[in-house]
């Protein structure tokens, strides 16, 4: 067991997040021992206590404790290796591509389609972003993330200058994010704010497979171990009387599952969403009128998003357009014209 490191970050290292720094280095410390040490002060960035979350820069150094030689020697757990995009692939790649310059593209992500591997997924965004090159030097980093089932707006920054400061502006919540939904239910009041804490809860599956959020409330979440405040925004953009709505949801915090979760806390699911509807969501697609025209598909899509340019000196809005299983519903459910005529900023009209 050796005595205490202290190591040097990289310059190839900065900016990752200080677990994934880990996960590099010490690829056999799991990421439950890591997290004890850091809420106990053993791991320590340049001196100062440090979180998972925090984003290392070159030339910080790191204070590691002793550990078992078990940890320091261990092998990270191998992958399979991401599938390369097929030429079909790669050129409809192409067409989702939203908005592109010298540092920054913007991609209509479709639902179904995993930003990164894990859980046997070979084929994701990650492992086909050497597609959407088109002559760079450098293959497009992934700033930030949406569920797999969730389509709609990504940022992918063609430089790590570029990734650096788009990521910079999202921990900053400099960024504005607004995505869409159909509801199963309409919240009352149609526009509000909701503050309800998330922990993780295991899954049931092999390995935690199935891990799902639980929502806390605010004033207990100091009280339970691993809660973090998530607050999200709603306005009802329109409603099928108390059975469905369309509403327009923004995220001031970035918590994982956290529109799902907290439209589900506060009674009105979304469509398609098995993991955290208590009932089937989609009652609304067995009604007789609709003739089974709304798809089971999750109805969440990251609708527009804007962010300082990683120039400095411009705002980049991009807005994505419905996929075809929404695009779909709003037809159905006679939301098509409203969403031709949808303000932008519907927050802030």
């Amino acid at each position: 067991m050796p005595g205490v490191q202290r190591l040097t970050v990289s310059q190839e290292e900065a900016d990752l997040r200080l677990d994934r720094w880990f996960r590099r280095r010490i690829p056999g410390l799991g990421h439950g021992r890591l997290e004890k040490l850091l809420r106990k002060g053993e791991i320590r960035l340049d001196g100062a206590r440090a979180k998972a979350s925090d984003r290392v820069s070159a030339g910080q150094v790191v204070r590691i404790p002793p550990l078992p030689d078990a940890d320091l020697d261990a092998k990270a757990p191998s992958r399979p290796k991401a599938a390369a995009p097929t030429p079909a692939e790669a050129a409809e790649l192409e067409t989702r591509i939203l908005h592109m310059d010298e540092a920054v593209i913007a991609f209509n992500k479709p639902p179904g389609l995993p930003v990164q591997g894990g859980s046997g997924h070979q084929r994701h965004l990650d492992g086909m972003l050497d597609a959407l090159r088109f002559g760079a030097r450098e293959r497009p980093r992934l700033t930030h993330r949406l569920d797999k089932d969730t389509s709609g707006v990504m940022l992918l920054a063609r430089s790590r200058a570029a990734a650096a400061a788009l990521t910079r502006a999202f921990r900053a919540r400099e960024t504005r994010k607004i995505y869409w939904a159909a509801l199963s239910g309409a919240p009352k009041p149609r526009r509000g704010v909701v503050r309800l804490a998330l922990v993780k809860a295991p899954g049931h599956g092999p390995g935690g497979a199935g891990e799902k959020m639980q929502c806390v409330p605010a004033e207990a979440a100091s009280r339970v171990e691993g809660a973090k405040g998530a607050v999200t925004e709603y306005v009802v953009l329109e409603a099928l009387g108390d059975r469905a709505s369309w509403a327009a949801l923004r995220p001031i915090t970035g918590r994982t599952h956290q529109l799902r979760a907290h439209m589900a806390a506060i009674g009105c699911p979304i469509v398609g969403d098995g993991k955290y509807a208590a009932s089937d969501p989609v009652d609304v697609a067995r009604s007789p009128y609709l003739g089974g025209e709304i798809s089971k598909k999750l109805h969440l899509h990251s609708r527009r998003l804007v962010v300082p340019h990683p120039n400095g000196d411009t705002m980049l809005s991009v807005e994505a357009p419905l996929p075809p299983h929404m695009e779909r519903s709003w037809r159905a459910l006679g939301w098509a014209e409203g969403a031709a005529a949808a303000p932008e900023d519907p927050f802030n009209p």
